[in-house]
């Protein structure tokens, strides 16, 4: 049993050097892979995977990544524990510390994230919370690397509401030196949390209602979903969103060679085009395969394991 847990709860809780390494063991852990080697760095390890709500690309890229490391992995809903029946997030840390070595969850609230990682003595991943979503960004980071280099010095533009992935791009630029221009409407703008880690980071981050302002000669187009999962007002949030849809006319103004990326799942239409997200600068499968490259150097460094 690991007696002092490595969390990987936000990205704001570690230093650049920290989440280089992690980078830079990602993309050599993706290097062997494609070169046809599995060093099986957490043979007899048990990862337990909890999803509040359903998963695609979280589900599958914990549980394969778990399994080429030559770990295992468990997965677990909500509805099938005690939680639902109200036995505390605590508890559960509590007793899950002593059957398997690390648990990752996808759960709405990050206070019960939070609760988890302080009663467990195990790692504990974040998978996705309401507020953050910090290895879908450590995704994103590995992708724009692998495409174009170093993110310092570069500008990523946030079209769209305010939301869990923006909440992690906004830490990330506190570490990596990029500049990050958020377009968003004012009925959807950051709440004061994220305003507050927004104005910590200072001039890199840049936050209006104008999408063609953010985009201008953006390096990097980042969109998501405007109807993500507990969202009520479906036609309203399209209303209101409709001009910050990435289509090409807006994409055009962004630097010539721009990526485009989205987290995925994508409502074709609504937030992007097809042209877009289907066009030669855009890179969201790559981003979605990186999710299992990057997860696998997560999952290494909690259990302290940082290079081959």
């Amino acid at each position: 049993m690991i007696m002092t847990a490595r969390h990987f709860l936000d990205l704001k809780d570690f230093s650049f050097e920290q989440l280089r390494s992690i980078l830079d063991f990602a993309h050599e852990l993706k290097r062997r892979l494609k070169a046809g080697e599995r060093p099986r760095l957490l043979e007899d390890k048990v990862l337990a995977m909890i999803f509040e709500r359903q998963s695609t690309r979280t589900r599958v890229s914990f549980d394969v990544g778990m399994r080429q490391l030559g770990g295992q992995t468990l997965m677990l809903t909500g509805q099938e524990m005690q939680l639902a029946r109200e036995e505390t997030i605590e508890d559960t840390a509590r007793v899950m510390s002593r059957y398997v070595d690390a648990i990752m969850i996808r759960i709405l609230s990050h206070d019960d994230l939070l609760d988890l990682a302080g009663a467990s003595t195990i790692p504990v991943i974040n998978g996705l919370t309401r507020r953050s979503h910090p290895c879908q960004v450590m995704a994103d980071i590995q992708t724009f690397e692998e495409h174009r280099g170093p993110l310092e010095g570069k500008k990523v533009a946030w079209i769209g509401d305010s939301n869990n992935v923006l909440a992690s791009w906004v830490h990330a630029t506190a570490l990596f030196g990029n500049k990050l221009a958020i377009a968003c409407p004012r009925e959807y703008w950051p709440d004061q949390g994220l305003l507050s880690d927004i104005a910590e980071v200072g001039d890199a981050v840049s936050l209006g209602t104008d999408p063609h302002a953010a985009i201008a000669d953006a390096d990097l187009v980042i969109t998501d979903t405007w109807v993500s999962m507990g969202d009520t007002d479906e036609g309203e949030r399209r209303r209101i969103l409709k001009p910050y849809q990435v289509n090409p006319r807006l994409f055009s103004q962004a630097a010539t060679d721009a990526l485009f990326m989205h987290c995925l799942p994508a409502h074709r239409g609504d937030e992007v085009t097809d042209e877009v997200i289907d066009g030669p600068q855009s890179v969201v499968f790559d981003e979605a395969e990186n999710r299992l490259h990057i997860q696998k150097a997560i999952l290494c460094w909690a259990f302290g394991i940082e290079n081959l």
